[in-house]
């Protein structure tokens, strides 16, 4: 009887990792996988064994844990952080070791985001720059300083080296609710960053913001479509297909764009729609609230452009489009109003890690 493959799963919580983790429970080889969850909380870890894995409670911060876990596993998913460069390379550490031991490079299937394209338009302009991930060349050319790039680099190194081969997804503003099994359980966040801060933002001042005239660009992917990517990818590596990796493993998640004046106009139109507003035309943030909001950075001000042609290229089918982006808006707000009846609080805050997910 064949071994199983033995994944090890990091941010199965977590508003992606949740959407990815479900696909994973109900995967046709299913059976035949050996997985191990990792996560923080020992409510959350029982609930999880429920569902036939194996649970670790620890932090992905924790390099030693991190490296013992990696160097037992075939294939690493890792959904908890785009930017912990310690995990990142105590996970190669242990998945070079499982090299050593079985001379198979093992997967290491991370996720990024779209956030390495960023540049400083700070609203004011749309980019005509467009990056394709079948384009290497053009890929290669980011700066290192570029948001989570200095993960990715790690990443890359590893391949390069040839001790493990790495497959990075890199979703744009993600957007929808979750709804799976986990929701279900009561735990895995629902909500995505951006658009849920940008709302929680409006609802605190009353109208849609956005940063200058918000002529930004930025594509936008449904929650289930992006977990799609990381199966297409899986699917691909199990079925032996030999999927671009390393250099030629940078996998976009896309399906449309939009200006963040678009966005920021029809939260304040639901805004209007519900009561909490009286004006359905935004308005740009102040310095007061950029630093109220966003701890005073220009991230949403920004331009990220970018063609999902690889994930495509294997097979990537999305159907929903800016339009369904648009629309989600309306249950979102619902949904953190609904949140904040229950709790009483809005938890507007400076939210540092809003980049860490895009």
């Amino acid at each position: 009887m064949a071994s199983k493959l033995n994944i090890l799963f990091t941010g199965a919580t977590g508003y992606i990792g949740g959407e990815v983790f479900a696909k994973l429970l109900d995967h046709p080889k299913f059976s035949t996988f050996n997985i191990t969850a990792l996560v923080r909380s020992p409510e959350k870890a029982e609930k999880l064994r429920t569902l036939q894995v194996q649970v670790v409670v620890g932090s992905h911060s924790d390099e030693p844990l991190m490296e013992k876990l990696a160097s037992e596993a075939d294939i690493v998913i890792a959904t908890a952080d785009a930017d912990n460069v310690p995990a990142a390379k105590a996970t190669l550490r242990g998945l070079k070791k499982r090299y050593a031991a079985t001379k198979v490079p093992p997967t290491f299937i991370h996720t990024s985001g779209t956030g390495v394209l960023t540049d400083d338009a700070k609203g004011l302009y749309p980019t005509d720059t467009i990056y394709d991930d079948l384009n290497v060349a053009q890929l290669n050319s980011l700066p290192d300083t570029q948001f989570h790039r200095h993960v990715d680099l790690e990443l890359l190194g590893g391949d390069e080296a040839g001790y493990v081969k790495t497959y990075i997804i890199l979703p744009s503003t993600i957007y929808g609710l979750a709804s799976t099994k986990l929701v279900d359980l009561g735990i895995q966040n629902r909500h995505s960053v951006q658009i849920p801060h940008l709302i929680r933002a409006a609802i605190d001042r009353g109208r849609g913001g956005m940063v200058g005239p918000g002529k930004n660009i930025w594509p936008n992917v449904h929650i289930t479509e992006i977990s799609d990517v990381y199966m297409t990818v899986l699917n691909a590596i199990l079925d032996n297909k030999n999927p671009g990796h390393g250099r030629e493993g940078l996998y976009f998640g896309e399906n449309g764009e939009y200006t963040m004046y678009q966005l920021a106009k029809r939260i304040s139109e639901v805004l209007v729609e519900l009561g909490l507003g009286k004006d359905s035309e935004p308005s740009p943030f102040t310095t007061e609230e950029i630093d109220k909001y966003f701890d005073g950075s220009l991230y949403m001000g920004t331009n990220s452009r970018c063609r999902a042609n690889r994930a495509r290229a294997l097979g990537w089918k999305p159907t929903k489009t800016t339009d369904d982006m648009l629309s989600s808006v309306k249950p979102e707000v619902e949904a953190i109003l609904e949140e904040r009846k229950r709790t009483g609080s809005l938890a507007v805050k400076p939210t540092a890690g809003y980049a860490a997910t895009t």
